[in-house]
């Protein structure tokens, strides 16, 4: 790629920015922040590792939204954190404000970008950014199953001693408590985890996989999760650089898919240099479909909030 553009340079921003330098997957990234001089000061920062990374990708800092310009990717991490005890929903007002400014300025001047959504409540704002920019469905994508697998995949792996590298999981629905943990999907290296754990143990990493932003938010108190959040935007930056067609859980907008439309929300996604390029359909039990219906329902209500205080 060109050029990256990450607009937040908050931790999330500067993790995800730092790796993607590292890895070498654009010859660009820009960094852009309201808050004057932070850009900049992270973009110089990350820089001054080149020489002991060995990248020769150019980083820098700016508070223009112009300077995103002929962006390939761009990726949205602005937005007000969460505070401990706050829910992803508390933060949804102000953070569509910020996200709506945003959009118009991708829709001005990187019109052809594929556009990542980190901000919370994240399935709200990649919905909100698909409706404000008109762009194809394929190019919107929020990041949250790539971060919320990642996190079952390590609770799996800390519980059965296995290399995390042989567990493979699966996440549905919204980022939240409404998640749906999809156990029966989630396997260690082609063996259903059941073989290897009660039940009880599973529902606890259920558990902890909903509750894995606020825990991380609990201990921390001064912010929230950052390298985890920030590798994820990388392994979906990696799948569309490649074009590797990773089969991924991202937010994605939905057209009759699980039988829902005219939403976004976490599902399989075929991931490459189209962006969400296929929604993949699993054979849901009774159980699962009820669980989704839920946690989508629970979307529309919030998106229906949203309405009526805008």
């Amino acid at each position: 790629m060109d050029k990256i553009s990450i607009i937040g340079s908050g931790r999330v921003g500067e993790a995800a920015a730092h790796l993607l330098a590292q890895k070498s997957l654009a010859k660009e990234v820009m960094l852009i922040d309201v808050r004057p001089g932070i850009a900049e000061g992270v973009a110089l920062d990350i820089q001054e590792c080149a020489p002991l990374f060995g990248f020769d990708t150019r980083l820098r800092g700016s508070t223009e939204l112009i300077d995103i310009a002929d962006s390939d990717v761009v990726v949205i991490t602005a937005g007000k954190p969460r505070q401990p005890g706050m829910s992803r929903m508390d933060v949804l007002g102000e953070n569509n404000k910020i996200l709506l400014a945003i959009a118009k300025g991708i829709k001005q001047f990187a019109p052809n970008a594929i556009v990542i959504v980190v901000s919370n409540p994240v399935d709200i704002l990649t919905y909100q950014l698909w409706r404000h920019t008109g762009f194809d469905k394929q190019r919107v994508i929020g990041q949250a199953g790539v971060l919320d697998a990642a996190r079952m995949a390590s609770f799996v792996a800390l519980e059965t001693g296995f290399s995390v590298q042989d567990i493979n999981t699966m996440v549905l629905g919204g980022h939240g408590d409404a998640m749906v943990p999809m156990t029966r999907y989630t396997c260690i290296n082609g063996i259903p985890i059941a073989h290897f754990l009660d039940e009880e143990v599973i529902e606890k990493i259920v558990k902890r996989t909903r509750e894995g932003g606020a825990e991380i938010l609990a201990l921390k108190q001064t912010s929230s999760a950052y390298d985890a959040p920030g590798a994820a935007i990388v392994e979906m930056i990696e799948a569309i650089h490649y074009d590797r067609k990773r089969l991924l859980p991202c937010v994605a907008l939905l057209d009759g898919e699980y039988g829902h439309k005219d939403i976004a929300a976490g599902v399989p996604v075929v991931l490459g240099a189209n962006g969400a390029e296929k929604i993949v359909e699993l054979d849901l039990e009774p159980t699962e479909a009820q669980a989704l219906d839920k946690s989508l329902s629970q979307l529309r209500e919030d998106l229906a909030t949203l309405a009526e205080n805008n």
